[in-house]
């Protein structure tokens, strides 16, 4: 089975490059690796009609994010403050880490 693999982490800052809600920013509640897909705060925002149910005790229409494929989706530098490419680093103790291209700064905290 192939394995998704993301540049892209919970509770990282990210930029939307495409589609409806191009140029909003998020960040990241959750991942879904299965079919490499990121719910992002206040992005792609759907409305669902539902019934009155005992899980949900009124009907009517719900506001809910979508996920967004991550295809779509830039991580945002604290540096920089720009959406950017991101390489991996090897740190001297052999972790390794999330780092900007633009100004080489690591991402991961």
């Amino acid at each position: 089975m192939v394995q998704n693999k993301c540049h892209i982490k919970k509770d990282d800052k990210v930029k939307v490059i495409a589609g409806k809600d191009k140029g909003k920013i998020g960040k990241v509640m959750s991942i879904k690796r299965k079919n490499s897909r990121l719910i992002i705060e206040n992005i792609n925002i759907v409305k669902r009609h539902t019934r009155p149910s005992a899980s949900h005790r009124q009907g009517g229409i719900v506001e809910s994010e979508a996920p967004v494929h991550w295809s779509k989706v830039m991580l945002i530098c604290s540096k920089c403050v720009k959406p950017v490419r991101v390489k991996m680093k090897r740190l001297e103790d052999g972790k390794k880490v999330r780092a900007c291209r633009k100004c080489d700064e690591i991402i991961d905290s």
